[in-house]
């Protein structure tokens, strides 16, 4: 096949991800949607659009690869899959080759990765248990407030005297932004001391090396959550370009370098 395409397809709970790369690595088109309720209807509309940025058809895609808690719903464009932890690796590896350890704020999880300078993976934890810490989390505490989630972020970086919560459960979290507005403290301060419990969540999880790379949805939409993670670590935090797409981008690259399914 003459430049051929490959895809890797990111289906998670919250958002659908796809991404669209050449032979040589290169992103050509890319798209995230809300999954829904029809995981395969979503990942279908998405991947459409994303070959649609990339100037291309289904004619040209040699091969698929598809990951997240959905990965088994999108047989109409691949059989194969492999898992979160390594799609997400991969692709921020890909972006950063070098022992980094990966911290990745998604929409119902977060995982810490460790991976050294090959990208062979040392360790990783998740946390599933509860949705403290994860873009569902900020999802209620945006909706406790009454804001548009996209107006958090802005919010956040006026504050100037943060408001730290006390506890790490969403249920008690909302009772305590409750009690906070009724107290008459500020909007911004309170949104500030939310991303503060979010990544406070997150690093109590594992240790951290060196390089740190923070990827998902809620840093592609929330950027100052990273500079507040950078100072609270101390040391610089890197950002892939697209934060949302690592696990897509890194299925992408298996699919790319899978040569099990053959070469037409």
């Amino acid at each position: 096949m003459t430049n051929p395409l490959f895809i890797g397809l990111d289906i998670g709970a919250s958002r659908t991800k796809v991404a669209v790369i050449d032979m040589n690595g290169s992103l050509m088109g890319h798209a995230v949607n809300k999954s829904g309720t029809d995981f395969s209807l979503t990942a279908a509309a998405c991947l459409d659009r994303a070959l649609e940025m990339a100037g291309a058809t289904r004619s040209r895609v040699l091969r698929a690869v598809s990951t997240g808690y959905g990965r088994t719903n999108v047989s109409f464009i691949t059989n194969t899959s492999k898992t979160e932890i390594g799609c997400l690796a991969r692709g921020c590896h890909h972006a950063f080759p070098e022992a980094i350890t990966v911290i990745d704020i998604g929409g119902q999880d977060n995982k810490i990765v460790k991976l050294d300078s090959a990208g062979r993976r040392s360790s990783f934890k998740m946390n599933r248990k509860c949705a403290a810490g994860t873009g569902a989390f900020l999802e209620e505490m945006a909706s406790r407030l009454d804001l548009p989630l996209e107006r958090m972020n802005d919010l956040a970086r006026q504050s100037d005297d943060m408001v730290k919560l006390g506890s790490y459960c969403t249920v008690f979290s909302a009772t305590e932004v409750l009690e906070n507005i009724r107290h008459g403290k500020k909007v911004s301060d309170i949104v500030k001391g939310i991303f503060y419990s979010v990544i406070k969540r997150v690093l109590e999880m594992d240790s951290l090396t060196e390089r740190v790379v923070m990827s998902g949805g809620v840093v592609a939409h929330n950027p100052y959550i990273v500079e507040m993670a950078a100072e609270m670590i101390g040391r610089p935090v890197l950002l892939p370009e697209f934060p949302q797409l690592a696990g897509a981008i890194g299925a992408a690259l298996y699919a790319r370098d899978d040569k099990s399914q053959g070469e037409s």
